[in-house]
């Protein structure tokens, strides 16, 4: 197992925003060398061990403030409005941005991986693994009123499993739950179907937070508008495609473990605007309209690191990476040869050098480099366009037509790429793509979608291949986005996880190793098993591994407390404050 985590320069803006919980810190404005990758930061000045590294720090830089309470903070996103503001509906990272404000999981999970409490105040599992208790804290209550206890956990689980709520994200990680019983007013019992090593880590996600059983009841449009949890600010308004307002829970006194407050947020709102187009948010923040951006593209980072106004914030997320996913189902790509030719045609690196500026590591797992268990081959996914070639020839297309690429039987070799800027693959990187595998006779068409026509595509398995990601604080995303058993829809005629496909021997031998790895409650021999499951993926040349998924903010220089919560590498700003007196 290799945990990629290279060393980079970086100051600190404060003790209040060096304690991040990713591996990630703020970089200054006359740095040299970006970070994407860096380090958690525990306290200002102390060393760095969870992320393997160190990281040089300026102690001139590190300046203690007292935080102002008070004022609004604007926040611009780039990602796409969601039609919910209820993770548990579909679930995706867009709902987890800003749900994130307001809504709180069961538990916490550190950046070393490890789970301890947080709505919850203790869990134990039976002999078998088959059942697992949770308490939770007797001294929370709902923005609305309503008391957390064993009923809610109820409620929620219920909540997620009716087919009527339309989740995905969430979903898949209680489908072993079987059914949810009361043991006493604050402690509750989930019975399983089978062992689940990573049901903890499932309830850390905002994609699994925990609501107020009275809000769920009004049912899925009212919760959809405003969902109501334990975070330290709520939902106040949403006036669509425009912005959600946020205000702050004046009685909130549940933070993270990690956190730097204890009471109250410092911020009286939050204004969550959206704003799609990548240059007019990024002067946005340059003009001041806007206090912190994400979706921060590599020259707007470049130019906030000359600009004394500016800071930025990026790290990594956990799961599956930014990836071009092969569907196996059909056409060309059902051979495993013409699918690592393809791997083998493309030059990733040079993709992510002129594209990205040369700030954005490439990826060799199919697991993002912060995720528990990954396992980085750059062997597997090298660019060699001799081997490409020599495949290509042994799958038999060995003839060319009028236009270099390769034919067999009359049929050109050629596959279809759908894209849409909400994966993070732009259509600049398909373009190299598209231009190094002609090289060995692969066409390959990029066919730009809106978000409704992508998922369209992607749900009716009409493509060759997609960019797609998977954020999850855990190797156990393998079995959602891998085992064969998701390759059916988990939302009728809808989405399904797996979006490669494959079946067959392969498959079986990869569900394999996925279900032994999910089931076992020794961490040892759970990563004795996912190792030799990344093996067979990356045998089957299943996925493109292009990069890490990123949160990429860039923020006024006076917002403090900016941070990344755990274990998902989303913004929180619970923390943050305004320094303009």
């Amino acid at each position: 197992m290799t945990n990629r985590q290279p060393a980079y320069r970086g100051k600190p803006k404060s003790p209040t925003s060096s304690l991040v919980d990713q591996c990630v810190m703020a970089t200054r404005k006359n740095s040299l060398h970006r970070t994407f990758l860096a380090f958690a930061m525990l306290g200002a000045l102390l060393a760095l061990t969870a992320c393997n590294g160190a990281v040089r720090v300026d102690p001139a830089s590190v300046v203690t403030k007292e935080p102002v309470s008070g004022g609004t903070l604007v926040y611009a996103t780039g990602d796409n409005e969601p039609a919910c503001l209820d993770p548990i509906v579909s679930g995706n990272v867009p709902q987890a941005l800003v749900a994130s404000q307001y809504l709180e999981p069961l538990f916490f999970q550190y950046e070393s991986g490890e789970i301890g409490p947080w709505l919850a105040k203790s869990w134990k599992w039976s002999e078998d693994r088959l059942a697992l208790d949770i308490t939770v804290r007797q001294d929370v209550t709902f923005t609305d009123g309503q008391q957390l206890n064993a009923e809610t956990i109820v409620e929620n689980i219920a909540y997620i499993k009716d087919p009527k709520t339309l989740s995905s994200t969430g979903i898949l990680a209680v489908e072993k739950v079987d059914s949810v019983e009361k043991v006493s007013e604050f402690t509750a019992r989930l019975n399983l179907s089978t062992p689940d090593n990573a049901l903890l880590e499932h309830f850390a996600q905002i994609w699994v937070p925990i609501q107020s059983q009275k809000a769920l009841a009004r049912g899925a449009e009212a919760n959809c508008l405003a969902p109501v949890g334990t975070g330290p600010f709520k939902v106040d308004s949403w006036a669509k495609q425009q912005e959600i307002v946020l205000s702050r829970n004046a009685d909130y006194h549940t933070p993270a473990p990690t956190a730097g407050n204890s009471g109250p947020a410092y911020l009286t709102k939050v204004i969550w605007r959206f704003l799609p187009d990548h240059a007019a948010r990024f002067a946005a923040l340059q003009s001041g309209e806007v206090d912190v951006i994400d979706v921060l593209q590599p020259q707007n980072a470049v130019a906030a690191d000359a600009d004394p106004a500016l800071e930025t914030l990026i790290g990594s997320r956990p799961g599956h990476v930014v990836n071009l996913t092969l569907n196996t189902r059909t056409g060309p790509l059902t051979d495993v040869r013409v699918r690592e030719a393809f791997v083998r045609s493309v030059d990733v690196g040079a993709a992510l050098k002129s594209i990205f500026m040369d700030t954005v590591p490439r990826s060799n797992s199919v697991l993002s480099s912060i995720t528990k268990f990954n396992r980085q081959d750059p062997e597997a996914y090298s660019t060699d366009i001799e081997r490409a070639n020599r495949l290509l020839d042994e799958a038999g297309w060995n003839a060319r037509d009028s236009e270099g690429y390769r034919t067999k039987n009359g049929e050109r070799l050629s596959t279809t790429v759908i894209q849409n800027n909400a994966v993070l693959v732009p259509v600049s990187v398909l373009e190299q793509f598209q231009h190094s595998a002609k090289a060995v006779g692969f066409e390959l068409v990029i066919s730009q979608e809106e978000s409704a026509s992508f998922s369209a595509r992607r749900f009716a398995w009409d493509y060759g291949l997609s960019p797609l990601y998977y954020t999850k604080n855990s190797p156990s995303v393998l079995n959602i986005v891998y085992d064969s058993a998701n390759i059916s829809s988990v939302i009728k005629g809808g989405y399904h996880a797996n979006n490669n496909g494959l079946t067959g021997p392969a498959a079986n031998a990869i569900d394999k190793s996925l279900r032994l790895a999910a089931t076992t409650g020794n961490e040892m021999k759970r990563a004795e098993h996912y190792e030799p499951a990344q093996r067979l993926i990356d045998k089957q040349y299943l996925s493109l591994p292009i990069f890490d998924q990123q949160t990429r903010l860039g923020f006024r220089s006076d917002v403090e407390g900016v941070k990344l919560l755990s274990p998902l590498g989303m913004p929180t700003f619970y923390d943050t404050w305004l320094d303009r007196s």
